[in-house]
């Protein structure tokens, strides 16, 4: 064992684990491309891209020179009176990408906060125009939006992972999403019963990836523009996960042809470099904050916020889009998965195999122990995360055939065992 891993564990808390059951993190000293070196040599293909950030693979050497130069400058410098090229570049571009009226960029550190200050504008837009009462959002079963307060309250209340803090929480409405004309009149039913003290609706487009990796149709997304412009709603959709080539387009909205009023991005924001995030907000919500009153300014700040390396990391993987064809990968990517997930589907236990743009799921009757089946995987040199009832795959954009090839083999070989 490591000597720092023997001394940390008894300080480190780790997410999302149990610490009196969960065994020891392998300890990973270097990675490169679509690989994980761990310190006793061994060699995992990363499945999930560190939680679906490193999008070009690890250590790409145009983001390692654009933060390198960027350290030599100026790593950090407070947000609050002072600009840096960095940032005011970054939110050009990102508005440059967006449909037509979404040009207002806010920076934070997390995807959770980007969806909070997505929050606090829709609400705040209303209070800034006289308009009170409408503090809740309507927001989706399998849905999940980060891991904070205000966000834990919008996801789903009894699949997801924050039922615990279920008296805590702001209570919102959380309806199906509209898939069919069965659902679609639940949700409107709902809206109709609650339009009055809604501001906005909240809503991943076309795949809910923490609760489950569930997808959903285009359709669905301009079910819920129509519905959002009949009762004045601001429609926020969470890019944080399915922004960036994801799911085979830029952004996923885009394959709906509709407009949110607000875009919140992190994740592969910056290729997995660096903690960023950002909420792009249509033109018509800024312009509720101007005036002579100070108190309608958006009273948020975090510290970090538009941290020049981070917004360094960002720029060079926006760079990477324009000159490599990553979308064109995610393509490819959609077609191995296919090829190499869709065998499982006979494979006792499985209950649906599912692939979108470059996520490959297969889902489970149930897992009984993912930590165990987990380490079956590692052991076939694979780095894959089961979670709920589902093994799925999240690689680097840049991932090779013969590296997908391994993950989508090991998970038929693990899942044939039984």
């Amino acid at each position: 064992m490591s000597d720092w891993l023997e001394r940390g564990w008894r300080h480190v808390w780790l997410p999302y684990a149990q610490m009196q059951t969960a065994p020891l993190p392998l300890p990973a000293v270097r990675t490169e491309g679509a690989r994980i070196h761990l310190a006793d040599g061994r060699v995992l293909i990363d499945g999930v891209a560190s939680w679906w950030t490193a999008c070009h693979g690890y250590n790409h050497p145009h983001i390692r020179e654009a933060v390198a130069a960027q350290l030599d400058s100026m790593p950090h410098v407070m947000f609050g009176g002072l600009a840096h090229e960095p940032a005011y570049r970054l939110a050009t571009r990102l508005a440059g990408m967006m449909p037509d009226g979404l040009e207002r960029v806010f920076f934070t550190d997390s995807g959770s906060v980007a969806v909070e200050v997505a929050m606090k504008v829709a609400v705040q837009a209303r209070l800034n125009r006289g308009e009170r009462g409408r503090h809740k959002f309507l927001a989706f079963r399998d849905g999940y939006h980060g891991d904070t307060l205000a966000t834990m309250a919008v996801c789903d209340p009894e699949e997801g992972m924050h039922a615990l803090f279920a008296g805590l929480l702001q209570e919102h409405v959380i309806a199906p999403l509209p898939r069919d004309a069965e659902s679609e009149q639940v949700f409107m039913a709902l809206l109709e019963r609650h339009a009055g003290e809604l501001a906005g609706i909240v809503v991943e487009p076309l795949v809910q990836g923490a609760g489950g990796m569930v997808f959903h149709d285009d359709a669905v997304l301009r079910r819920l523009r129509a519905a959002a412009d009949q009762y004045g709603l601001t429609l926020i959709f969470d890019e944080i996960f399915t922004g960036f080539g994801r799911t085979g387009t830029m952004f996923a909205f885009e394959q709906a042809g509709v407009v949110p009023d607000i875009v919140t991005l992190s994740k592969a924001l910056t290729g997995g470099t660096s903690p960023l995030a950002a909420t792009v907000v249509h033109r018509d919500l800024y312009e509720a904050f101007l005036g002579e009153d100070p108190m309608k300014a958006l009273m948020h700040g975090p510290t970090f916020m538009a941290n020049p390396l981070g917004c360094a990391a960002a720029n060079a993987s926006l760079d990477l889009f324009e000159t490599e064809d990553r979308l064109g990968q995610a393509r490819q990517i959609e077609a191995w998965l296919r090829e190499g997930l869709e065998p499982c589907r006979g494979l006792p236990g499985v209950v649906d195999v599912r692939v979108k743009g470059a996520i490959g799921v297969v889902q489970l009757g149930r897992i009984k122990n993912p930590v165990g089946l987990r380490e079956r995987f590692v052991a076939r040199g694979a780095w894959i995360r089961p979670f709920r009832d589902i093994v799925y795959l999240t690689p680097a954009l840049t991932i090779a055939q013969d590296e997908l090839a391994r993950l989508t083999g090991a998970i038929r070989d693990v899942l044939a065992e039984g």
